[in-house]
Formats: C-alpha cells, sequence, structure tokens
C-alpha cells in the first residue's frame, strides 16, 4: 500500500508540472498572437505545434467567435484538474 501511494503521489506531481508547464506554453501563445509574430518563426512553430492540440478540441465546440477564448476555458479546465 505504501508503494501505491508514493506512485499516486509521483503521478500527481508530474501531471501537475505538465500542466504548469502547458499555462505558460498557452499563455505565451496568446501573448505573441496579439502582436502578429511570423508565422515561420521556429519559436513561434513551436508554440503552436505543442498547443494546438489542446485548443483545438474547444474551438471545434465554441461557437465563431471575433475573440478566441478557447485559452481561457482550457486554463480553467486545467485549474480544476490540478
Amino acid at each position: 500500500m505504501f508503494v501505491l501511494g508514493n506512485f499516486i503521489g509521483a503521478l500527481a506531481s508530474v501531471v501537475s508540472i505538465i500542466l504548469t508547464i502547458m499555462y505558460w506554453l498557452i499563455l505565451i501563445r496568446a501573448l505573441i498572437s496579439w502582436v502578429n509574430a511570423d508565422p515561420l518563426n521556429p519559436i513561434v512553430e513551436f508554440l503552436r505545434r505543442v498547443t494546438d492540440p489542446v485548443l483545438e478540441p474547444v474551438r471545434r465546440l465554441l461557437p465563431p467567435l471575433p475573440l478566441d477564448i478557447s485559452p481561457i476555458i482550457v486554463f480553467f479546465i486545467m485549474l480544476f484538474v490540478q
């Protein structure tokens, strides 16, 4: 039972770290979208490749809006999971 408790604690720590990293990547991507960065920039491409799998399902569920609120919804989901 002791080993299972430690395993679950370690798994929770890893998930928390991954969610924190994703939080910052999504935040940086949202901030970069305001300044109209070059889409061919390697950093912008990396951010898009990493965050699109998380943001796209939420975008499909939302109606078309003039402002993309999918990062906000993903932030709330991530806070709930943490």
